[in-house]
């Protein structure tokens, strides 16, 4: 038995491990060519050099994969965390780490479900961030001067909407072509939305006054463009009214969500973008007849009052004859008045003037009555002065007699507060602080004490 397993084992060739890694890669690589593998991306990773690593995975199993810069531009979709995709590639491995690897070169979207789903997740966080707010829209203007447009430059979209405005108002067209699927659609297309918005108003290439970005029909993935976030956010903040047109009527993107109008088709957009020549031209005739009719019938009652108004004025031209007359007679009496008048004053005047005494019959008058006065002052004055000084006199020794001055002279007190007030009580004295003594010959300020008992009185028997 022993002799056996070693003969078995001896026929076996030795391997180096590179030996055995290199040959398990080509065993792979030659089983297995170009595969395509469904599953979510997971564990996603960009180096600075370009490469992307992540891995696939399902319920059961987790394979490692890479994506190389130069494949990053034609993958078809920009890869992830989290969702679902299609991975067409070549499976290998890697020696240094005995793993096997899917080198990818082409991601697709796992069928409507995984893409719906991603954009309805998409959907609800930008709600919640408030991008596709009522507030935010803006009404679209009524007749632009200039009209731009984001689409392919090729195709029937950007034919249909030229027509359309040509047949209803013929407006200039700016079309900023962009690729409207594949990779690198999405950023071409938010590009060129904020290239439209960041121009002048007055530069060389003028500032539309309302944006279109409009796309024929195709399949959900071939859509995807116009549900990319940079895409949603670069609509939500364009300065200029934008009208979203992708897809036929049934077709719904975020980017309707975002803008301010969105028509089913482009030839729709076209029609919100202009009005209609000829209506605006029947509707500018209706006004008018309308406005005609108006100031017809205005014009008709102003003059209708003017012509009851007119009936009841007075006969203007007899009113000015009776005031002519009335101002003609009025000026020829005052005429033969003013001479009366005057003549009147004058012998008034006269009048007066004789019963006017002259100043110099005044002034010896006063100067009489003066003299007179002198005399009569002069004559009396010193027995007057004697009989008043007399009775000044007298009055004063009265005064001297009741004043309290004598009685304190004569060793009398007068009991006072500080401020000059008379105490005539004990009760009184007791109730005040401070007292002042007035005396003959000055004052005293003293303060009160408590009461005290009478000092007894002491009876000796004889």
């Amino acid at each position: 038995m022993s002799e056996t397993t070693d003969t078995a084992t001896g026929n076996l060739p030795e391997l180096t491990v590179s030996e055995l890694a290199g040959a398990v890669k080509r065993t792979v690589e030659t089983a297995f060519g170009r595969v395509r593998v469904r599953g979510e991306i997971t564990e996603m990773k960009t180096y600075a050099s370009g490469h992307t690593y992540m891995a696939l995975k399902d319920e059961g199993a987790k394979i490692r994969a890479i994506i190389w810069r130069g494949n990053a531009a034609r993958l078809g979709l920009k890869p992830e965390n989290g969702v679902e995709v299609i991975a067409t590639g070549r499976i290998t491995t890697y020696p240094e780490r005995s793993e096997y690897q899917l080198i990818i070169e082409r991601l697709d979207y796992a069928g409507e479900g995984a893409l719906l789903a991603r954009i309805e997740k998409l959907r609800l966080r930008l709600t919640e961030e408030g991008l596709f707010d009522a507030a935010r829209k803006r009404a679209l203007p009524l007749l632009p001067r200039i009209v731009g447009v984001v689409s392919s430059p090729q195709g029937a979209v950007i034919q249909d909407i030229r027509t359309t405005i040509a047949r209803r108002f013929p407006r200039r067209i700016i079309l900023w072509p962009v690729a409207v699927q594949g990779e690198a659609a999405a950023a071409q297309i938010a590009a060129a939305i904020r290239g439209f918005g960041a121009l002048p108003e007055a530069g060389e290439v003028p500032r539309p006054d309302v944006l279109i970005v409009a796309r024929g029909g195709g399949s959900l993935e071939d859509l995807m463009a116009f549900n990319d976030e940079e895409v949603v956010r670069a609509a939500a903040s364009c300065p200029i009214p934008l009208i979203s047109a992708v897809g036929h009527e049934t077709d719904t993107t975020l980017i309707d969500f975002a803008s301010d109008r969105r028509a089913p088709t482009p030839t729709a957009a076209a029609e919100l973008a202009v009005p209609d020549r000829m209506a605006l031209a029947a509707d500018l005739a209706q006004s008018g007849a309308r406005l005609t009719g108006a100031l017809t019938r205005v014009t008709q009652s102003v003059r209708l009052r003017l012509d009851r108004a007119a009936a009841a004025l007075p006969d203007l031209p007899s009113m000015i004859g009776t005031a002519r007359q009335r101002l003609d007679d009025r000026g020829e009496r005052l005429a033969l008045a003013l001479p009366r008048l005057v003549a009147a004053k004058r012998a008034q005047a006269r009048e007066v003037a004789a019963r006017l005494v002259h100043p110099r019959e005044i002034i010896a008058a006063r100067r009489h009555s003066l003299a007179l006065l002198g005399q009569r002052l002069a004559a009396p004055a010193p027995g007057l002065l004697r009989e008043n000084r007399l009775r000044l006199g007298a009055l004063a020794a009265r005064l001297e007699a009741l004043s309290y001055h004598a009685t304190l002279a004569r060793g009398f007190v007068m009991v006072a507060t500080p401020s000059g007030d008379p105490v005539t009580t004990r009760r009184d004295a007791g109730s005040k602080r401070h007292l002042v003594l007035h005396f003959g010959d000055g004052t005293l300020g003293v303060r009160p004490e408590a009461d005290r008992a009478p000092p007894a009185q002491t009876s000796l028997d004889l």
